[in-house]
């Protein structure tokens, strides 16, 4: 699997799945395993960060006057 430079969400997943499904077969020699592995971690983090992104995005509601108002969706404890 080629490290690509821009993936979608979706297609990092997939490769993610792909990975993780190769692993846990177990039938991987351990020097691919590991290149394997850091694959699936670097897919992880892109996922990650992609999320993240979008959590930040989805914080800003704009309002009917043009304005935007920075909102936290979590619970107080």
């Amino acid at each position: 699997m080629a490290e690509k430079t821009e993936l979608s969400f979706e297609e990092a997943m997939k490769e993610l799945e792909q990975v993780v499904e190769c692993l846990e077969q177990g039938d991987v020699p351990l020097e691919k395993a590991i290149t394997m592995f850091q694959e699936g971690m670097a897919l992880s983090k892109q996922c990650h960060e992609k999320l993240e992104k979008v959590e930040k995005q989805m914080d800003q509601i704009l309002h009917e006057d043009g304005e935007l108002e920075l909102l936290n969706f979590q619970e107080d404890e």
